[in-house]
C-alpha cells in the first residue's frame, strides 16, 4: 500500500509541473475499532473517494469519516502544499470495567496516512469511582510545555472537566497516567513520522488515592473541601477516629496516619490548615524551631499556623526568617509567589496587631512583644521550605547595664531607627523613667539602664562627650582616653569638647603613634575615625579627618575645639591616647605638625570643610619636619580659588630659615627643595553666594643620595637563592630588586637580578644564601663537599649565613663527616665557636644541634631530610669545605652518631638538641669505639624524669656484635653506670611524653687495663731465667777453675797466641775463622750509645745484669800453658760471658751463618753512622772488604806492657 501511495504521490508532483493545484491518491483500510476522519481547513482542498470502474466515480468533501473496516481509495486535490493541508484524526476507545480494560494493550495504525498530521484520540469510559491506569510500554514520558523534539507530543486529560490537559515527551521518568472513568489520551504525530505500534497498556481499579501522614503531638490539621469543587470524599482509615467525610475532617496527633481519598486529584478538593502550639517561657522556646515536612500533604492549598503560647509577660520573641521577609505596603497588595507570612501580636493596651509580609531577599530578625501567632499561607502546588523559621525568647529588659560616667562626662542615648519597638528606661535617684527617642546621663554614680528590647544595639546609638575646660583646670600634658567599658556593642561616638583662652590655642599631641588625613566622607580600616572641629568666628570648622598612624604628630586649634572618635558597633576600640595642653597665643585657625617619614613617601592633604568652603579671612598653618638627605616636593592637585574676593587675596606662604616666599595658588610650587618649613594658607574675604575656596594637595619626599646598582646572577650556582633583608626598625636603607622597592628581597635560584641599595650600610642590611640538594634515588646521589660558593662581589654586602638543603630518598641516609677527621657537639660549657659552627636541623624543623669540628664525632648518620646552616662575619671569603656528605642506605634509628673517646679527657655525649629534649617517638644510637687495651666508665649524668603518653622510652646499652643487653630499662626504671671493657652500643629511644621533654646526658671516662695473666707469666718466666742463669754460673766457675790448673797463656802485644809445644796457634787471625761471630747483640755492642735515650726505657727491660762488649781476658798468666787440644769450632766463636738467652735482655733471633754476614762483607743499605742504621728496604746489597779492612784495630793496655 506504501509503495502504491508513494508512486502516486510522484504522479500528483509531476502533474502539479502542468497544473498549479496539487494532487494525491492514496488507499486505506481503517481498523474496526477506529473511527478516522480527514480534514482540511484550507477553502480550496478537498478529500475525494474515488470508486467505478477505473475509478471513475469521485465523491469530494472538505472532510471525510471513513468506514471502519473498509477499503477506500482516497484522492487529495489542493493548491497547496498537501502536507501542510490536512490533518487526521484517529479516534478510539478504551472501555473498562472496575477491574478489566478492553483492549489491554493500546495500539495504533502507525502506516496509516503517515503523510499527514495524525491526531490520535483514546476515549476512557468506565464506572464510576473506577481508576483507569496506562501503564507506558517503552520509552518512559517526562511532563513538558514546549514541542517534543521527536514529533511526538503527548496529552493527558484525567477527566471529563474543563481543565487544561497536560503535556509529555519521552526520555523521561513517568511510567504511568491515572484516568478518571471520563478521561481522555491523545497523541500528535507530525508527518511522515513513524509511531510505534504499542503505546501503553491499560488497567482499571477502584478510583482511592492513599496517602500517610504523621502529625506531632502539639499539632491539628483540618482537612475541607473547597467551595465549588466536586464532591470527594476522605476516609481515615487508622487512628483513634476512622471514618469518612465528603466535606471536613479534624486530624490530631497521630503516627503513620492512613488517609484514601476517593478522587483522582485530592489536592484540587480540598484545603489543608494545620495549627501548632509553640510554649515559650521568659528564656526560651520549645521547640525552638518552626519545621514543616515538605512531603506533607504535597501539592495541597495549605494554611499553616503557629500558636505562640504560654509567654510571660515583659518577654521578648524574636523570629528569624532564613530566607528573608519583606513587609506588605498595604494589606490589599498580594505576594508574587502566593506566599504570605502574617504575625499576629498583642499590644500592651489590649489591641490586637497585625503585620503582613512577603518574601525578602536576605534573612530577617523581628522582634515581638505579647507575640500570638505566626501563619503561613502556601498556594496550591507550592513548597515550604523545611526550616520556616526560628525563635527565641528573653526578657523585656534585653539588656541591662550600670553605667557609672566620668565627672564633667555626658552619656547620650539616642534612637538612630524609628520602626522597632523599644524604650530605654534609666534609673535615677530610685525612679524608673522610660523614653523611646534619648536618655541623657550625666550621675557620677552607678546608674541602672534597661532596655525594652533584645538588641537594643541596633536601634540606639551612643555619644560619651566630656567637657575639658582649659580656663578653669590645669592642661599640662595630661592624656585623654576613651573609657573602653561603654557600650561595646553599640554605635559609639566620644567627644571632647575643650577650651582656651581666646587667644591661646589648645595643644593636641599625637606623637605616641601618629595620624594619618583622610578625605572627611570615608572611614578608618580600623573603624577608629577621628575628626577635629574648631568653633571659629564663621561657624563650625572641620579641620579633617584622620586614622591612626601616619606623619601627623601634634594639631593646635585656636580657643574651642571638639576631637571625635566614631567606632561602629561590635568594632574594637583601639584609640589613640593623645596629650593635651595650653599652647601659645596664635592668630592661627589651627597649626597642623608633620614629620615626614624617610624613604619614598607620598602623603595628601586637604583644607577645613574640604570639598567645602574654608572659611573666610582665616590662615592654616603646616609645619613640615623633612628628613635629612631627603627632598620634598609639593603638588596642588585639586585647587579651587574662590569665585570672588571681595578683600584682600588667597595667599599661600613658606617659611624656611627665616626667608618667606608667597606664592598664589596658580604659581608653581617649590619642587626638590631640601630642609624643614612652614606653610601658611590664609583666604580672602569671599562673596559667600558663590564658590570658595578649597585646596587638596600633595608632598611628595624622597631620598636625596646616590644608589649602589649591581646585577645578582644565580643561574651559575645550581639550587642556590638569596636573600636580604634589613635589619632594625629606624633605617634609611632603600633596596629595590628590578626597581620594586622592597623590605626584604628574595632572588629565586636560577635567575638574574637588577638590584639596587640606597643609604644601606652594611650594619642596616642581612645578606643571607641557600641551596637545594636533591636527589632522587640513592644511586643517582653522590658524595660532595658542603662549602660556600663564589657568590660574587654583589650584592656588596658580607655574606653572613649559608644554608643546604639536604633531600634524599625515604630509603636513604645522610652520612655527615668533618673535612678534620671529627665533628663535635656544641653543649652547655662546651660550645662551639659561631664562625665555624654548623647548625643541623630535621625537615620537621627539630633542631639537631651545633657542631664544630676537633671532637669525638667521627661520622654522623640523619635518616631524614636535613638543613645546614653555617654562619660568620663573611662567609664569601670561606672557600674551605666544611662537612663530607655521603647517601647511604637506610638506617634503623634516626640519628646515629660515630665515637672515638678522646684518651686525654672524659667524653660527653647527649641527645640532640640538649637540653631541649628529643624529639617524640624518635631514636638515637652511639658506637662507641674504645682503644685497646682501654675500658670506659659510661655514667649517666643526668637523665630526664617523664610520664608517657604513649609507648615508653628505653635506654639500652650492649657490647658490638652481640645480642646480649648488658642494660635496657625505661622511663619508670633508674638507669646504672656501666663499666664496659669493649667498643659498645648505647641506644636511646623515645615515647610521646604528656609534658616536658625526655633528653639524657651521658660522661664516658677511659682507664688502662692490667693484664694480671701477663705479669703472672713474666714473674714466672723471671724466676725461671734467675735459676737458669745461677746454674750456668756454677757451670762455668767450676770449668774455669779445672782449666787453670792444667793450661797457662801468655799474652803477647803484637803477633800471634802461643802456647808450647801446641802448634794449633800457628796462623794469623786473617788466616782463620776465629773472628767471626756467631750473632752480634746490638744491645751489647751499642748499649752505651743507649744509655740516655727514652728507647732503653720503652723498652721496658729488667734490672738486671748486663754484659758489654768483648774485652780481652785479664786474668792470671802464671797458671799451666793451655792443654794442647784443638778446640771445637764453635768453642772459637766469641761468647759473651752469659748467653743473651741466660740475661734479662731479651735476645734477638738467631740467623744462619753465611758469607753476608760475616765481617768480609758490609751491607750498601747501612748508613755510616756510629749506630750503622739501615736507610731503606731495598734488597741486601753486599760487599767484599780487603783483609786489611777486616783486621781489628784493637787498642793496647798500658798496663799489659
Amino acid at each position: 500500500m506504501r509503495l502504491y501511495g508513494t508512486c502516486a504521490f510522484v504522479a500528483l508532483l509531476f502533474l502539479s509541473s502542468l497544473d498549479s493545484s496539487e494532487a494525491f491518491e492514496t488507499t486505506v483500510q481503517p481498523q474496526n475499532a477506529s473511527q478516522v476522519t480527514v480534514s482540511s481547513e484550507r477553502p480550496n482542498c478537498t478529500v475525494c473517494t474515488v470508486t467505478g470502474v477505473n475509478d471513475t466515480q469521485t465523491t469530494c468533501h472538505p472532510s471525510l469519516d471513513l468506514v471502519p473496516g473498509e477499503k477506500v481509495k482516497l484522492r487529495f486535490t489542493c493548491s497547496e502544499p498537501i502536507e501542510q493541508s490536512y490533518s487526521v484524526t484517529i479516534t478510539s476507545l478504551i472501555e473498562c470495567t472496575e477491574k478489566l480494560c478492553e483492549p489491554q494493550i493500546v495500539e495504533v495504525q502507525s502506516s496509516i496516512l503517515s503523510e499527514f498530521s495524525r491526531t490520535f484520540i483514546w476515549k476512557l469510559k468506565a464506572p464510576e469511582k473506577t481508576l483507569v491506569r496506562l501503564q507506558v510500554l517503552g520509552e518512559e514520558l517526562t511532563e513538558t510545555s514546549k514541542p517534543c523534539t521527536d514529533g511526538l507530543l503527548f496529552s493527558m486529560v484525567a477527566s471529563e472537566t474543563n481543565e487544561a490537559p497536560t503535556q509529555y515527551c519521552r526520555g523521561g521518568s513517568i511510567a504511568q497516567l491515572d484516568f478518571s472513568n471520563q478521561g481522555l489520551m491523545v497523541l500528535e504525530a507530525k508527518p511522515q513520522i513513524k509511531v510505534p505500534s504499542a503505546l501503553f497498556q491499560a488497567s482499571s481499579g477502584p478510583l482511592e488515592r492513599e496517602m500517610t501522614v504523621t502529625i506531632g503531638p502539639s499539632s491539628t490539621v483540618v482537612l475541607s473541601r473547597e467551595p465549588g469543587e466536586k464532591e470527594c470524599e476522605v476516609c481515615v482509615v487508622n487512628g483513634t477516629s476512622p471514618g469518612c467525610s465528603a466535606t471536613e475532617v479534624t486530624l490530631k496527633s497521630a503516627e503513620k496516619l492512613s488517609l484514601k481519598f476517593k478522587c483522582l486529584k485530592p489536592q484540587e478538593v480540598f484545603q489543608m490548615k494545620m495549627t501548632t502550639e509553640l510554649a515559650c517561657t521568659m528564656n526560651s522556646c520549645t521547640p525552638a524551631v518552626a519545621e514543616v515536612d515538605p512531603d506533607f500533604f504535597k501539592g495541597f492549598k495549605k494554611n499553616i499556623t503557629w500558636d505562640i503560647i504560654n509567654v510571660p509577660d515583659k518577654t521578648v520573641i524574636t523570629l528569624e526568617f532564613p530566607k528573608g521577609l519583606e513587609e506588605k505596603s498595604s494589606p490589599s497588595e498580594t505576594c508574587k509567589d502566593g506566599f504570605q507570612y502574617t504575625v499576629s501580636t498583642m499590644r500592651l493596651n489590649g489591641q490586637l496587631k497585625t503585620s503582613i509580609y512577603c518574601k525578602g531577599l536576605s534573612g530577617s530578625k523581628l522582634d515581638y512583644f505579647g507575640m500570638k501567632t505566626v501563619s503561613v499561607e502556601v498556594p496550591k502546588g507550592g513548597e515550604l521550605e523545611p526550616h520556616v523559621f526560628s525563635l527565641k525568647a528573653a526578657p523585656r529588659g534585653g539588656k541591662s547595664m550600670s553605667v557609672t560616667s566620668d565627672p564633667k562626662t555626658k552619656v547620650i542615648i539616642s534612637r538612630k531607627d524609628k520602626k522597632p519597638d523599644c524604650e530605654i528606661c534609666a534609673t535615677i535617684k530610685s525612679v524608673q523613667e522610660c523614653n523611646e527617642l534619648k536618655v541623657t546621663l550625666d550621675s557620677p554614680h552607678s546608674t541602672p539602664v534597661e532596655f525594652t528590647c533584645s538588641e537594643p544595639q541596633s536601634i540606639f546609638s551612643v555619644e560619651i562627650n566630656r567637657e575639658i575646660d582649659c580656663t578653669e583646670e590645669s592642661c599640662l600634658g595630661d592624656t585623654v582616653h576613651a573609657q573602653k567599658s561603654f557600650f561595646p556593642d553599640f554605635n559609639r561616638t566620644f567627644t571632647w569638647d575643650l577650651k582656651v583662652n581666646s587667644t591661646r590655642a589648645f595643644d593636641l599631641d599625637f606623637s605616641e603613634t601618629g595620624l594619618r588625613q583622610i578625605p572627611n566622607e570615608e572611614m578608618c580600616p580600623d573603624d577608629n575615625t577621628y575628626s577635629i572641629v574648631i568653633y571659629s568666628r564663621s561657624g563650625l570648622t572641620n579641620i579633617g579627618t584622620f586614622c591612626k598612624g601616619g606623619p601627623v604628630t601634634s594639631i593646635l586649634g585656636r580657643y574651642k575645639g571638639r576631637v571625635s572618635l566614631t567606632v561602629p558597633g561590635n568594632a574594637m576600640l583601639d584609640p589613640v591616647n593623645f596629650k593635651l595642653k595650653v599652647g601659645p597665643e596664635t592668630k592661627m585657625l589651627a597649626t597642623v605638625k608633620i614629620d615626614l617619614p624617610r624613604g619614598v613617601s607620598d602623603i595628601n592633604i586637604v583644607t577645613p570643610n574640604y570639598p567645602g568652603d574654608f572659611p573666610d579671612n582665616e590662615p592654616i598653618q603646616w609645619m613640615f619636619s623633612v628628613p635629612d638627605m631627603h627632598n620634598y616636593t609639593i603638588s596642588f592637585g585639586n585647587a579651587g580659588a574662590p569665585a570672588e574676593c571681595l578683600n584682600g587675596d588667597v595667599e599661600v606662604e613658606y617659611q624656611k630659615e627665616e626667608k618667606n616666599m608667597t606664592k598664589s595658588l596658580m604659581d608653581p610650587q617649590p619642587k626638590q627643595q631640601q630642609g624643614s618649613f612652614n606653610m601658611i594658607l590664609k583666604n580672602c574675604e569671599t562673596n559667600r553666594t558663590l564658590s570658595g575656596l578649597s585646596l587638596s594637595y600633595s608632598v611628595s619626599v624622597m631620598r636625596s643620595g646616590h644608589p649602589v646598582f649591581c646585577t645578582v646572577d644565580l643561574s651559575t650556582h645550581k639550587g642556590v637563592s638569596m636573600q636580604i633583608e634589613k635589619v632594625g626598625s629606624d633605617t634609611f636603607c632603600e633596596m629595590t630588586i628590578d626597581s620594586v622597592p622592597k623590605e626584604k628581597i628574595n632572588v629565586a635560584a636560577g635567575t638574574k637580578a637588577k638590584l639596587s641599595f640606597l643609604d644601606c650600610p652594611r650594619e642596616d642590611v642581612r645578606l643571607t644564601a641557600s641551596k637545594i640538594i636533591a636527589c632522587d634515588e640513592i644511586t643517582s646521589c653522590p658524595s660532595f663537599n658542603l662549602s660556600v660558593p663564589p657568590l660574587g662581589s654583589c650584592p656588596p654586602m658580607p655574606l653572613l649565613s649559608f644554608t643546604w638543603h639536604l633531600k634524599i630518598p625515604k630509603e636513604a641516609t645522610l652520612d655527615l663527616r668533618s673535612p678534620t677527621g671529627s665533628l663535635r657537639q656544641s653543649l652547655p660549657g662546651q660550645e662551639c665557636n659561631q664562625s665555624n659552627s654548623l647548625h643541623i636541623v630535621e625537615e620537621e624543623n627539630f633542631s639537631l644541634g651545633e657542631f664544630c669540628s676537633d671532637g669525638v664525632i667521627k661520622k654522623l648518620q640523619v635518616h631524614t631530610n636535613v638543613s645546614i646552616t653555617t654562619t660568620g662575619q663573611d662567609l664569601k671569603k670561606n672557600v674551605e669545605p666544611l662537612l663530607n656528605v655521603v647517601v647511604s642506605p637506610e638506617i634503623a634509628e634516626d640519628i646515629i652518631y660515630r665515637v672515638e673517646p678522646s684518651m686525654l679527657e672524659t667524653t660527653i655525649l647527649a641527645t640532640p638538641s640538649w637540653p631541649q629534649g628529643m624529639k617524640p617517638f624518635s631514636t638515637v644510637s652511639w658506637i662507641v669505639d674504645l682503644p685497646s687495651h682501654y675500658k670506659a666508665h659510661l655514667r649517666f649524668t643526668n637523665v630526664s624524669k617523664i610520664k608517657c603518653a604513649e609507648r615508653h622510652t628505653c635506654i639500652k646499652v650492649q657490647y658490638l656484635g652481640h645480642k646480649e643487653e648488658l642494660m635496657s630499662r625505661r622511663e619508670d626504671e633508674d638507669v646504672e653506670d656501666q663499666v664496659l671493657k669493649k667498643s659498645f652500643y648505647l641506644n636511646i629511644s623515645n615515647c610521646k611524653p604528656e609534658k616536658m621533654h625526655f633528653g639524657v646526658r651521658t660522661i664516658i671516662a677511659l682507664q688502662k687495663k692490667t693484664n694480671w695473666l701477663a705479669i703472672i707469666l713474666g714473674l714466672c718466666g723471671a724466676l725461671v731465667v734467675l735459676i737458669a742463669v745461677l746454674a750456668t754460673i756454677c757451670v762455668l766457675i767450676r770449668k774455669k777453675k779445672a782449666k787453670m790448673n792444667t793450661e797457662s797463656s801468655i799474652y803477647m802485644g803484637k803477633g800471634n797466641i802461643f802456647r808450647p809445644g801446641d802448634k794449633h796457634f800457628i796462623k794469623t787471625q786473617a788466616d782463620n775463622d776465629s773472628h767471626v761471630y756467631d750473632y752480634i747483640d746490638d744491645t751489647m755492642v751499642y748499649g752505651h750509645l743507649l744509655s740516655g735515650s727514652t728507647y732503653n726505657d720503652s723498652l721496658d727491660l729488667p734490672k738486671g745484669p748486663q754484659t758489654d762488649s768483648y774485652q780481652t781476658f785479664t786474668g792470671p798468666t802464671d797458671g799451666p800453658p793451655p792443654v794442647s787440644k784443638e778446640p771445637e769450632p764453635e768453642k772459637e766463636q766469641y761468647q759473651t760471658f752469659l748467653d743473651p738467652s741466660e740475661t734479662f735482655v731479651p735476645p734477638r733471633p738467631r740467623t744462619p751463618i753465611d758469607r753476608q754476614n760475616s765481617l768480609g762483607f758490609q751491607d750498601r743499605r747501612m748508613v755510616d753512622n756510629e749506630l750503622y742504621t739501615f736507610k731503606g728496604k731495598a734488597e741486601m746489597n753486599t760487599i767484599h772488604l780487603s783483609g786489611p779492612e777486616m783486621e781489628p784495630d784493637l787498642p793496647m793496655p798500658e798496663d799489659s806492657l
